[in-house]
């Protein structure tokens, strides 16, 4: 394989923050904060999984060369380690676009994040409940080409798109779906048949492609970040860059089944054991503890001591 430098990208907020928060009451639109899809509350908690993502990426990635946490005027004060973190603003990608900040949206950030000073071509973008559970190699994101691995499983869209129209409004609110931004993206590369839905699972990407997108299309990426938070209408960045390069061979698909743990809290009984024995039976690389903030203190507990111990 190449000899390519890979760095790390991860999106990152404290929600608990009186500066954010009083920024977010300023800003929401009514009802906003009721609507999880939006600007809910999990939206923007922050209970440790920066310092997990990050420990994994140093405990099983050592090829990382560089970790970029991008935020809004914030610092988690992540301690030194094998690989340097750089703290980036939100007001350094939005440079040149500053009419659109503050931006309280995920999709807009990612859309910019690719404006990084000093960021490698090859570049890995982790939400900050990501981490790793086991050593990974240059070969699990990047094919001996440099060309990016796409963890998805194919999807009929026209069939989704139906699914999309019957479902996502809920007391006349259209909602914000991970599903739904990630047909966008697919439908605006050209895709009519088939898209590539993603899991919660670390997105290898390439700097060129969007830099060259936005240079192309400044009107595509100028609505993604005119949204200051989550809206239906948006599209996923990566699955643009993935449904466009998997199209023209230039990107490798792989299933994610296997490799991703994911977990999110349940009313169920019996839930939690199930699903990490399930985990101790697998040989899982990836990892995402999403919403982990919802669950209770016991549930909350047991889960950080299974994560301590992935990262002892």
């Amino acid at each position: 394989m190449k000899d390519f430098p890979i760095d790390a990208v991860i999106t990152w907020v404290d929600g608990a923050d009186p500066a954010h928060k009083e920024k977010l009451r300023r800003y929401a639109p009514a009802l906003s904060t009721h609507e999880d899809d939006v600007a809910g509350p999990t939206r923007f908690s922050s209970i440790g999984e920066i310092y997990w993502c990050v420990r994994s990426l140093r405990k099983f990635a050592p090829f990382i060369r560089r970790i970029f946490i991008v935020t809004d005027a914030q610092d988690p004060h992540i301690p030194e380690g094998d690989i340097p973190v750089e703290i980036v603003d939100h007001r350094t990608i939005f440079d040149g676009y500053g009419q659109y900040l503050p931006v309280f949206n995920s999709i807009a950030i990612e859309t910019m994040t690719w404006r990084i000073p000093g960021l490698s071509e090859h570049y890995i973008e982790l939400n900050d409940d990501f981490m790793l559970c086991a050593p990974v190699g240059r070969e699990d994101f990047y094919t001996d080409e440099g060309l990016p691995v796409c963890y998805a499983k194919k999807h009929n869209i026209p069939f989704e798109c139906l699914t999309r129209a019957l479902k996502c409004r809920e007391n006349g609110h259209r909602k914000v779906t991970f599903k739904g931004v990630m047909l966008n993206g697919a439908i605006l590369a050209g895709a009519r048949w088939t898209y590539y839905r993603m899991n919660h699972a670390p997105r290898p990407l390439l700097k060129s492609f969007f830099e060259n997108f936005c240079k192309e299309h400044p009107e595509h990426m100028l609505r993604n970040i005119s949204f200051r938070f989550r809206d239906a209408a948006q599209y996923s960045s990566e699955e643009l860059l993935y449904t466009s390069l998997l199209r023209a061979g230039k990107a490798e698909l792989r299933n994610y089944e296997g490799l991703l743990f994911y977990y999110e809290p349940k009313d169920k009984k019996g839930r939690l054991a199930k699903k990490f024995d399930r985990f101790d039976r697998g040989n899982y690389r990836f990892c995402c503890f999403n919403s982990l903030d919802k669950a209770d203190a016991a549930e909350q507990e047991y889960v950080r001591g299974r994560i301590e111990g992935i990262l002892a």
